[in-house]
Order: C-alpha cells, then structure tokens, then sequence
C-alpha cells in the first residue's frame, strides 16, 4: 500500500504536513472540519505537494524530517534532487 506525505497550505497561509494512505480523503476531511485540529479553523485547505513512500514506516519518517525544516525549505523538500 501507498502512503503519502502531503503539505497544505490553510487560509491563513500557514503549512499543516501529514500522511496518509488515502490522500484525497483526507484533503477532504480537512476540509469539511473532519481533520486534524489544527486545519479545522484555519480551512479550506489547498493541497500544495505530495511524495509517495512504500509504507507507513518510511512515510512517517519523511514527515518528521519535514517538519524539522524551515518554511521556506518545505517546498524544496518535495522536489527531485536532480532539480535542486
């Protein structure tokens, strides 16, 4: 099974990043209110990049690596490295 990372950007222009193994389920439950917490104020919810990964394991890992990362390197996080 698939999972992804994903990043959002909410209607204050803030960045939520997740997983998930059903992506646009759960762009949609962010947007009716059904998601985390945090988008649940701040939607809609516009889906800005994503990145597959072959479990959740690996998934989980990537997402923590990216929110380690500054916002303006969240964005070059999603990109190949042959782009960089």
């Amino acid at each position: 099974m698939t999972w992804f990372v994903y990043l959002l950007e909410c209607s204050d222009g803030s960045y939520y990043a997740g997983i998930t193994n059903r992506l646009e389920h759960r762009i949609n439950a962010h947007n009716s209110g059904q998601g985390a917490r945090y988008t649940r104020s701040r939607g809609p919810v516009k889906l800005l990049a994503t990145q597959e990964h072959p479990d959740r394991s690996a998934a989980s890992k990537a997402e923590a690596q990216l929110k380690r990362l500054a916002r303006s390197q969240k964005l070059a996080f999603f990109q190949p490295d042959d782009e960089l």
